[in-house]
């Protein structure tokens, strides 16, 4: 029977947007674990408790839901002009998989204070009062993000009167600015169409919008589907069937927009692309109780992130659903009215998030300039985190 004691590494636990994740240092880590590769994914899925065949992640520091089973590795920058290099590890909660394809623009709100906090930004560029404009390179996408981190007395404000729906408590507001959004080379929509015919195994053929901003999403229309929009996640992720059809939808959509050759091999890329249904403005109940009016918002929207209905809205997923809106013709842009727009505010299950987008027709090719949302963000621990030392 092993008795290997248990190593300590520095570690940061913090919530950015509806998000939570585990945050380090890539200087912290143990040696073998600063590169990529099999040591590095053993021990942040040891940090976060998976694989978990029981799907509860007891023994580790995730919450078992796609939002709290993430990992964030932060250094100083190696890009010119940015401050810190930011790398994000979606860890499965029941398979041994950390999957690297993506960004997740939640904790993106995290990683300025975090980068602050922990030093891996110049102190000359930190306000003793302010803002502190924190240049971040996404390494999972190569994209630059900028975010805006208010400082009172030199140190990350935390506390604030922002309120963000998905979020319980009120907190300081962090603005984010995705820069040239599209999500991994070529074209913003991968077939060359706003609208394409996605031919889907029982369930016909569905009309779909296929965008790389943010991360690769899928939207089809919720009526075509059987549902309205409003859903919530009790009407969902307890179906196992329609959790099944939506993971058969991203499965061909993820073929037909290039990012696997076969759909088996969407069950080892589940972070992207992520799958969304949309409907025009419909009055419901959130799942806090809360009311939202049709005629506060633009559109609804829900999606699915690691085979899961999302508790509010990915964060970039957002920037996805925004710069879909500000492209006239778009299944997004119809469903919110079919009219030129800058932003969008639309119904998510938790409440409402108004995302600003600007995307511009050059040449026949649709390109997306800049997503800009508010988050906030907040330390929960900080300290170290246990594992076994013969995890990696």
């Amino acid at each position: 029977m092993s008795s290997v004691p248990q190593i300590k590494v520095p570690a940061t636990y913090m919530r950015g947007g509806t998000s939570k994740g585990v945050f380090f240092r890539r200087q912290d880590l143990p040696e073998p674990c600063q590169a990529p590769g099999e040591a590095r994914d053993k021990l942040l899925m040891r940090v976060i408790g998976s694989p978990d065949p029981y799907g509860q992640q007891i023994d580790g520091m995730g919450g078992a839901t796609s939002s709290t089973s993430k990992t964030v590795i932060l250094d100083k920058s190696e890009q010119p002009d940015h401050d810190v290099d930011y790398l994000f590890g979606q860890v499965a909660i029941d398979r041994a998989f950390v999957d690297w394809s993506g960004n997740c623009g939640n904790l993106t709100a995290a990683v300025g204070a975090f980068a602050i906090s922990g030093g891996l930004v110049d102190p000359a560029r930190i306000p003793e009062n302010g803002i502190c404009t924190v240049r971040i390179w996404q390494k999972n996408i190569q994209k630059t993000i900028i975010a805006h981190v208010p400082i009172t007395n030199g140190e990350v404000q935390e506390t604030g009167d922002f309120e963000l729906d998905g979020v319980t408590f009120p907190a300081a507001e962090v603005e984010i600015e995705f820069m040239d959004p599209a999500d991994g080379e070529g074209s913003m929509f991968p077939t060359g169409n706003l609208v394409d015919d996605l031919e889907v195994p029982g369930e016909g053929t569905l009309k779909a919008t296929m965008i790389n901003a943010g991360i690769p999403t899928i939207f089809v229309n919720a009526a075509d589907i059987g549902y309205t929009g409003t859903e919530l996640q009790k009407d969902i992720n307890g179906d196992a069937d329609a959790l099944a059809r939506f993971e058969k939808m991203r499965a061909y959509g993820a073929v037909k927009m290039g990012l696997i050759s076969d759909i088996a091999e969407a069950a080892s890329r589940q972070h992207t692309p992520k799958i969304a249904f949309v409907a025009p403005a419909t009055d419901y109940q959130a799942s806090s109780g809360k009311q939202i009016s049709s005629n506060d918002i633009d559109v609804c929207v829900r999606a699915l992130s690691m085979g899961k209905l999302h508790h509010a809205m990915m964060g970039t997923a957002s920037v996805a659903i925004a710069t879909a809106a500000a492209v006239p013709g778009t299944l997004v842009n119809l469903a919110a009215g079919g009219v030129e727009r800058e932003s969008v505010t639309f119904g998510h299950p938790s409440g409402t998030l108004r995302v600003g987008a600007a995307a511009e027709e050059v040449n026949g090719e649709w390109t997306a300039k800049k997503a800009i949302m508010s988050r906030s963000a907040r330390v929960i621990m900080e300290g170290q985190v246990r594992i076994p030392g013969d995890t990696f």
